[in-house]
């Protein structure tokens, strides 16, 4: 594998947290790898795993859904129905043959600038010995 390879990863953001967080790590100068094409969603909740899987299909190497801390949803529960269908997934795209690794979540609060740059660090540091994604990758 090329030394220079770097994963390409597509993270779905919550607005109220997740989003905010990164916004935090950008405008107080945090540095962190720019492999990550971030989305903003209005909750985790709102991830459905169609989402999840056309992203792996159109050339991601990692995916990450982020939302607010378990207790603090903006929407209740939705965090928590997140999580309990991005578990399934997770059983999903080991059914399919894909490295669990490669997909992640995590709660990062809109006050957590710097968990958020840890979090994109040691996912880039977990994809690249895996190389690229090619199990879901649409054919161009």
């Amino acid at each position: 594998m090329a030394e220079d390879y770097e994963p390409r990863i597509v993270a779905f953001l919550c607005k109220w947290c997740s989003s905010a967080g990164s916004d935090l790590a950008g405008v107080s100068r945090m540095e962190y790898p720019p492999n990550v094409v971030p989305i903003q969603v209005m909750c985790s909740g709102s991830v459905s795993p169609l989402y999840i899987f056309s992203a792996f299909n159109k050339g991601a190497d990692g995916v990450l859904v982020s939302g607010c801390h378990p207790g603090d949803c903006h929407y209740i529960k939705g965090n928590y129905y997140a999580r309990r269908r991005l578990n399934l997934v997770k059983k999903l795209l080991e059914y399919v043959g894909l490295e669990t690794q490669r997909f992640q979540m995590s709660w990062v609060s809109a006050a957590e600038g710097t968990k958020f740059t840890q979090i994109i660090k040691d996912f880039v540091k977990e994809l690249k010995p895996l190389g690229p994604q090619t199990k879901l990758r649409r054919n161009p």
